[in-house]
C-alpha cells in the first residue's frame, strides 16, 4: 500500500518567524496524522533577512509541499497561530501588501480543495516554533538542543535513537550516506523559434517544438551524453512540447525511458507571452520595470519569481526523495534551470538577471542529504563528459 494511502486525515502544524522583523528569519512546518498525532514529517529553513509574515507563509508553503508529497488524498487541516494568515487563508481578510500576494497565490495553489484553516493560541503550536528556533540556532552558531544531543548521545541510549537536527535544506523522506549526493543533470531544451526571436515563451502560451537547429543541438548534446548512458539512472522532462521533444531524442540515444514531471514546467509569462523583449517593453513599460525590479512581480497573469522558487524547491524534492543517490536527467527551461543554480549557490533570486543559458545546454548540481549542493558545470555545450562522477 502506497504510504500515502495510509492517512485518512492529516495536520499541519506551521510557523514562521524574524529575530529583528525584519531581521534573520526561518520557518517550521510539521506534517501529523491526525488521529494518532503521529509525525509524519518535519521541515525547517532558514530564509534569510525577511518579516515574521513573510516567514509564517513560507512555513504554511513547505507544510503543504509535505502533505502533498506524504499525504496527498489525506483530508487536511492547518493550524497556525498567525491570525493574518488564517484569516487571509480562509478568505475573510483582503491580501493587500505586495510580499504577501504570491506567497498567498502559492499556498492556495498547493492547498487542497477544502483544507481547514485553524487559527491556535501560540502555546499550542510549539513544535513548529521549536523548529523555526533551532534552525535560527544553528546558523548562529549556537548549536540547538537536538543538534548537541545527537552530537554526545550514544549508540543504545535509552532514547533508542537520537534524532538528527532538522537541516536548513533537508529533504523529506531521504535518509543516505551524506557522501553520496544526487546528481541533477540539467538540460535546457534546443531551440524553438521563439528561442530564436528571443520571445518569452512560457507556460500557458503557445507551446512550439524544437525547429530544425534545435533538432540538430539536442542530437550533438544525446552524443555527447552517450557514453555517460550507464551513470544516469533516471530521466524526467517538463510537460511542455519542446522539452518533451528534446528528453524523445536524448532518451532514445541513451536507451532509458523518460517520465513527466509537472513541476519542471518554464514559468508562466501571461499577456508577455510571445513578445520579444523590446516589444514588451514598448507595450508595458511600467510593468517591465516593476519586473526587473523585484522577484515578487509577476507579468499579467504570469508567475513571480517567488512563486517560481517554490515550485522549483517542490521539483528539486521530488527528485532527490525519488532518486537518493542517483543520477537524475532533467530536460526543463532557462527559468527554472537559473532558479536551480541559485538555490544550489545560496544567492539571492535576483540572480536569475545574471546568469545566461544557451539552449541545449548541460548544468550539472550535486545534492547532498543536510541540503547542501555542489554546483559542477553551468552552461555547457558539448565539448567534455567527465562532470557526472559519483
Amino acid at each position: 500500500m502506497d504510504q500515502q494511502d495510509q492517512h485518512q486525515s492529516v495536520l499541519i502544524e506551521a510557523d514562521g518567524g524574524s529575530r529583528g522583523n525584519p531581521g534573520q528569519a526561518a520557518y517550521g512546518a510539521v506534517l501529523m496524522d491526525t488521529p494518532t498525532r503521529q509525525v509524519i514529517a518535519e521541515r525547517a529553513e532558514c530564509i534569510g533577512v525577511a518579516t515574521n509574515n513573510v516567514a509564517e507563509y513560507r512555513g504554511l508553503i513547505a507544510g503543504l509541499e509535505l502533505y502533498n508529497q506524504h499525504a496527498s488524498g489525506a483530508a487536511l487541516e492547518v493550524r497556525m497561530d498567525s491570525r493574518l494568515v488564517v484569516e487571509q487563508m480562509s478568505g475573510r481578510w483582503k491580501i493587500k501588501h505586495p510580499d504577501m500576494k504570491p506567497l498567498a497565490m502559492a499556498a492556495h495553489h498547493l492547498a487542497p480543495f477544502g483544507t481547514t484553516f485553524t487559527w491556535i493560541p501560540r502555546e499550542e503550536n510549539k513544535h513548529a516554533d521549536r523548529l523555526l528556533n533551532e534552525a535560527l540556532d544553528d546558523q548562529a552558531g549556537r548549536p540547538s538542543k537536538r543538534t548537541r544531543a545527537s552530537q554526545v548521545a550514544a549508540p543504545g541510549s535509552p532514547a533508542g535513537v537520537v534524532e538528527t537536527p532538522v537541516a536548513r535544506n533537508r529533504v523529506p523522506g531521504w535518509s543516505r550516506d551524506l557522501d553520496t549526493p544526487t546528481t541533477v543533470v540539467l538540460v535546457r531544451h534546443g531551440e524553438t523559434a521563439h528561442t530564436a526571436e528571443h520571445r518569452f515563451s512560457g507556460r500557458g502560451g503557445h507551446d512550439p517544438g524544437l525547429n530544425a537547429d534545435g533538432q540538430a543541438q539536442v542530437r550533438a548534446v544525446a552524443d555527447w551524453l552517450a557514453p555517460l548512458s550507464d551513470e544516469i539512472d533516471a530521466m524526467v522532462s517538463s510537460p511542455l512540447r519542446r522539452t518533451r521533444e528534446t528528453a524523445e531524442i536524448i532518451a532514445d540515444r541513451l536507451g532509458h525511458r523518460f517520465e513527466i514531471m509537472d513541476g519542471l514546467a518554464e514559468a508562466a509569462f501571461g499577456t508577455w507571452d510571445g513578445l520579444t523583449f523590446g516589444e514588451v517593453q514598448r507595450q508595458y513599460p511600467d510593468d517591465l520595470d516593476a519586473w526587473l525590479g523585484s522577484t515578487d512581480i509577476a507579468p499579467g497573469g504570469g508567475d513571480s519569481f517567488i512563486e517560481m522558487d517554490m515550485r522549483v524547491r517542490g521539483a528539486r524534492d521530488r527528485m532527490l526523495a525519488a532518486y537518493p543517490g542517483k543520477s537524475v536527467l532533467a530536460v526543463s527551461h532557462v527559468t527554472l534551470i537559473k532558479l536551480m543554480v541559485a538555490k544550489a549557490l545560496g544567492a539571492p533570486l535576483d540572480a536569475v538577471y545574471r546568469m545566461e543559458l544557451a539552449p541545449a545546454s548541460v548544468t550539472v548540481i550535486s545534492w547532498f542529504e543536510d541540503g547542501t549542493a555542489s554546483l559542477r558545470m553551468l552552461n555547457a555545450r558539448p565539448m567534455e563528459t567527465a562532470f557526472i562522477g559519483r
